[in-house]
């Protein structure tokens, strides 16, 4: 047993003034922090453990606040020790969505994602009491593609031609994205971090990155999530749903975009997260030892290169991405 599990399971009982309290493993998680899950009394909470040289408790205290004040199902915080990267929350479950979604569930489940997701595009904050998702983040992050899948975990160059490719086609995808709307943006909306919850579905999660974003992001990582694949068509309807839902509660103002637009700029957006992503998953593996994301990473290209085949601005980034995938 570690020095930190020791302290961890020490405050946990005092914050809950229970001598026998145990802590098991509440979630694995792509950061450096933990979760543990306890019961009283009938009663769960989770112990969340940041430490607090690798990951700040502010952010996840700042965006908890914020979404709470918008009446969003997220944790509450019960108590909190920030030397020492300790928080205790209430537990939204163990129903995790990527567990609960099949065709009898799933226009049930997104219809709710997305109904909390027009909650937070349309109420929650647009100003400096978040990060700005500028061309820099954007940019950095679809480095993360080249530099730990292809230099890293494939061991490979591009030719300089196919770098020319990569850098147009980054630059094309951070224009689309700073095109859009600007709105309260979670940053990881999916169905890892999606609970099914009998009231006021979904419980949402790991949400301590968000920042003022495109409109598009949060819906395509929800309908084109990397841990669960829906045919096209299926989702490019879900996706003018929402437009129509934007349009009728005020995140988009009538005319200010088409469907025919609003579709490219939710294609355009999926291919920056989910070269993104797939640079995560590799990093994820050699970086910080947890190869299990590895077998996201072929579902996660095969979105880059089904869209880049369909607009001729993203057909070199499409070439590059499906020669990427034979390579895995």
């Amino acid at each position: 047993m570690s020095d930190r599990f020791s302290l961890l399971e020490r405050w946990a009982r005092r914050q809950l003034d229970w001598p026998d309290v145990v802590l098991e493993p509440a979630s694995s998680d792509a950061s450096f922090r933990r979760y543990f899950r306890v019961q009283r009394d009938n009663t769960s909470y989770i112990l969340m453990d940041a430490p607090p040289e690798r990951e700040s408790c502010g952010p996840f205290i700042h965006v908890t606040e914020l979404l709470l004040e918008l009446g969003l199902h997220v944790p509450e915080i019960l108590a909190r020790d920030l030397d020492n990267g300790f928080l205790l929350l209430t537990d939204l479950g163990n129903r995790l969505y990527l567990d609960e979604l099949n065709e009898n569930t799933v226009d049930r489940l997104y219809g709710d994602a997305l109904g909390a997701l027009a909650t937070l595009q349309s109420c929650g904050p647009c100003d400096s009491r978040l990060p700005a998702y500028d061309r820099e983040l954007l940019m950095a992050e679809m480095g993360l593609f080249r530099d730990w899948l292809i230099r890293t975990h494939l061991d490979r160059e591009l030719a300089p031609a196919q770098q020319q490719a990569l850098q147009r086609s980054f630059d094309a995808l951070a224009q689309s994205a700073l095109q859009q709307p600007r709105v309260c943006v979670h940053r990881d909306y999916h169905s890892r971090n999606l609970m099914a919850s009998a009231v006021h579905n979904p419980g949402i999660l790991d949400y301590q990155d968000a920042v003022i974003g495109p409109v598009t992001y949060d819906l395509v990582s929800l309908l084109r999530d990397c841990y669960i694949a829906w045919p096209r068509e299926r989702v490019e309807r879900w996706a003018l749903g929402y437009h129509e839902l934007a349009l009728q509660t005020g995140i988009l103002r009538q005319g200010q975009v088409n469907e025919k637009t609003f579709l490219q700029w939710f294609d355009w957006m999926g291919v920056q997260r989910h070269l993104k992503a797939s640079g995560i998953f590799a990093r994820l593996n050699h970086r910080d030892d947890k190869p299990g994301y590895l077998q996201d990473i072929p579902r996660t290209l095969a979105y880059v290169t089904d869209v880049c085949a369909r607009y001729s601005e993203l057909e070199a980034l499409g070439e590059i991405t499906a020669q990427v995938a034979d390579s895995l």
